[in-house]
């Protein structure tokens, strides 16, 4: 019987690579789609090809969005805009990128309905995140159904599902879903500065940091900073 699809946003993060595991362990085909957009760590594009190898699909469609480098805004697409390394932020950080899991979705929209895949999946969080709106819940309802408004699929009586796996989840909790799917954190890469050390500092290495070591666990990538793996307690959620 043939499987099947899901459409995987696949980054080269952490996050995007455990939906990787999840929508394999749930029995989907994978197609995962990642976007170039001039980001600063573009090094996660080609994390996300090796990830692509890994999983052995099919196809992996790699899409470049030059505009969202020319929108700059963001200290992940202008270079005039410094990654903050000072602890996590609670306010909307610099590192937010305006509108950009809301294209993400609407090109994996149209990439689901061209490949005939009824699901899409993105590893957004509202836990353990950098206060980004497009990564809540309210959002993800709302972008399926204007998915489902807008497209041939969506009003032939059938539907595109986007699901969000991790949103509820800390990162702790999603490293140790990750782990008991053999999801291979080796291969991803989290740090915002997009060198070949991650610098430990910036919002992502440090959530990144705290969930492996709730999970009493050492991540595999490595550091520019020493970090202390040894915890005889976990963190909490």
């Amino acid at each position: 019987m043939e499987k099947e699809k899901a459409v995987v946003v696949l980054s080269g993060g952490l996050d995007s690579t455990t939906c990787m595991g999840i929508a394999k362990q749930e029995g989907y085909e994978l197609y995962p789609i990642t976007f170039d957009y001039g980001q600063r760590h573009r090094r996660e594009v080609e994390q996300a090809k090796q990830i692509a190898q890994f999983y052995n699909v099919k196809k992996h469609l790699i899409v470049p969005l030059d505009f969202l480098k020319q929108i700059g805004g963001s200290a992940l697409t202008d270079d005039n805009i410094q990654v903050r390394q000072d602890g996590v932020e609670e306010d909307i950080p610099d590192t937010y990128v305006p509108a950009r899991n809301l294209t993400f979705l609407s090109l994996a929209t149209a990439y689901a309905e061209v490949m005939g895949a009824r699901v899409i999946y993105i590893g957004v969080s509202h836990v353990d995140y950098s206060g980004y709106p497009d990564c809540r819940p309210e959002f993800i309802r709302s972008m399926e159904e204007t998915v489902n408004l807008a497209t041939k699929t969506g009003v032939s009586n059938e539907r595109i599902m986007i699901k969000a796996p991790l949103i509820q989840l800390s990162k702790g909790e999603t490293i140790k879903w990750g782990l008991s799917l053999g999801v291979p954190y080796h291969l991803t890469t989290s740090c915002y500065l997009g060198d070949e050390l991650a610098c430990g500092l910036c919002d992502s290495c440090r959530l990144r940091i705290q969930g492996f070591k709730w999970n009493k666990a050492t991540d595999p990538v490595p550091y520019g900073i020493e970090v202390d793996w040894d915890l005889s307690d976990k963190k909490e959620k």
